[in-house]
C-alpha cells in the first residue's frame, strides 16, 4: 500500500479500535461466526496452518511459550530484556499490555491480499525499529492505541472475517507476537480460518519465527536497508538490521515458499517482501535487490516501493529530507529486471 494511504486509512478508523465492544463477547462472537459463514469469500479448499495447531494443542502452547519470553524480552532482536511482564515497558515501549491502534477492512494492501472484500488488518502500536521517518510516528513510537485484551483481540479477527476480509492482516506485530498466538488460538475455536499475515519491518530473530512456523501462511516483511551504518542512523541504533533480517527472509521463505496467487486472485501463502526506494540511496537498493536474486528464487514476490515522503524528523536529516525522484525508482527497477527477478509489483507514482 502508499504511505499516504496507509495513514489516511489509520487516521479515519482510528476511533474503531474499541468502539462497539461494549457487548458480551459470547454474543459478539456467535453474531461473527453467523456472519462469515454468510459473507467470507475464500477459497473453501484452503485451512490455514494455524487450525491443525490448533487442534493439536500447539498453537497455544506455542503461544505460551512466547508469552515467557517477555520475563526478560527477548521477542525481538533488540533483546532488550525488559521485565515486561513485571509492567516494564521494553525499547518498543511495549509492555504485557497488548495495545491496538485500528482494525478495518484494508483496500490499500496489494491487490492478491485486497480482493474484493479487503485485507483484514489490525495495527498494534509501539515498535521495536522506531525509524526517524516513520508515517505513522504518532502509533509506532507515540503510543497512540487503547489497550486489549485477548479475548477482544480475537474478537476484532473474528469480526474482520465476517465482514467479508480475505485475511488477518496483523502489521507491526513483533513485540505482540505471544498476544496474537494466543489470541489466534481463543479465535480458532471460534471458527476462524482465512490465512494469516504477518505485516513487519522484517527485523526478526530466527529463533520467534522458528515458533511461528506453520502458524503464518504469508509473511510480508519490509527489506528496508542492505548497510548497518543506515540502518543505525536512521532505525534508532539497528546496526544488525541487514545482517538479521537477510537470515529471517531466508527462514520466511523456508516456511511459507514462493508467494503466487490462486485461481481465484487471491495470495493464500507465500512470502511477499516489500523495499521501500529511498532518495540518495540510502536502504541500498541495488544492493537488497542484488541479495533477493542471489539467495531467494528469481520469482520471489518483490514490491518496490515509491511512496517515500519525508515524515517525523526525516527533515532533521539532509539526505532524507526530500520526496524521492523519479530517475531514483526507476533505477532500483531496471536493476531488479537486469538480475532476473520476474515476480515483480512496480508502481506507477507521481515522483518529483
Amino acid at each position: 500500500m502508499t504511505e499516504q494511504s496507509r495513514r489516511r486509512f489509520i487516521g479515519s478508523v482510528s476511533s474503531l479500535a474499541v468502539a462497539g465492544l461494549g457487548t458480551t463477547l459470547p454474543t459478539l462472537i456467535a453474531g461473527c461466526q453467523q456472519q462469515a459463514r454468510a459473507t467470507l469469500q475464500t477459497d473453501p479448499e484452503f485451512e490455514p496452518g494455524y487450525l491443525k495447531l490448533h487442534r493439536s494443542g500447539e498453537l497455544k502452547r506455542r503461544g505460551d511459550e512466547l508469552w515467557q519470553a517477555m520475563e526478560e524480552c527477548s521477542l525481538c532482536p533488540r533483546e532488550c530484556g525488559a521485565e515486561r511482564l513485571a509492567g516494564q515497558e521494553g525499547f518498543c515501549n511495549g509492555s504485557a499490555q497488548l495495545v491496538v491502534a485500528s482494525y478495518h477492512p484494508h483496500f490499500g494492501e496489494e491487490r492478491s491480499l485486497v480482493g474484493e472484500g479487503g485485507s483484514g488488518t489490525v495495527f498494534f502500536s509501539n515498535c521495536n525499529l522506531r525509524c526517524v521517518f516513520c508515517i505513522n510516528w504518532e502509533i509506532s513510537q507515540g503510543g497512540e492505541g487503547e489497550p486489549t485484551s485477548l479475548e477482544i483481540l480475537a474478537e476484532m479477527m473474528l469480526r474482520l472475517q465476517g465482514w467479508g476480509c480475505h485475511n488477518i492482516n496483523i502489521v507491526t506485530p513483533t513485540h505482540y507476537s505471544p498476544h496474537i498466538v494466543l489470541a489466534l488460538d481463543i479465535a480458532a475455536a471460534k471458527g476462524l480460518r482465512v490465512p494469516l499475515v504477518y505485516n513487519t519491518n522484517g527485523w526478526e530473530r530466527l529463533e520467534i519465527l522458528r515458533r511461528l512456523d506453520g502458524i503464518v501462511d504469508i509473511y510480508l516483511p519490509d527489506f528496508k536497508y542492505a548497510h548497518s551504518a543506515m540502518a543505525s542512523r536512521y532505525s534508532s541504533g539497528a546496526d544488525t538490521y541487514p545482517e538479521i533480517t537477510k537470515a529471517a527472509m531466508v527462514e520466511m521463505h523456508r516456511q511459507v515458499g514462493v508467494a503466487k496467487p490462486a485461481a481465484d486472485g487471491l495470495m493464500y501463502r507465500g512470502l511477499m517482501i516489500r523495499h521501500l526506494v529511498m532518495p540518495n540511496r540510502v536502504g541500498g537498493s541495488r544492493e537488497v535487490i542484488g541479495w533477493i536474486a542471489q539467495h531467494l528464487p528469481k520469482d520471489t514476490y518483490v514490491n518496490i516501493m515509491s511512496q517515500y515522503r519525508p515524515m517525523y524528523k526525516a527533515s532533521e536529516y539532509p539526505d532524507i529530507s526530500r520526496r524521492l525522484r523519479r530517475r531514483e525508482y526507476n533505477e532500483v527497477v531496471e536493476y531488479a529486471e537486469e538480475v532476473g527477478l520476474t515476480n515483480l509489483d512496480i508502481q506507477r507514482m507521481p515522483l518529483l
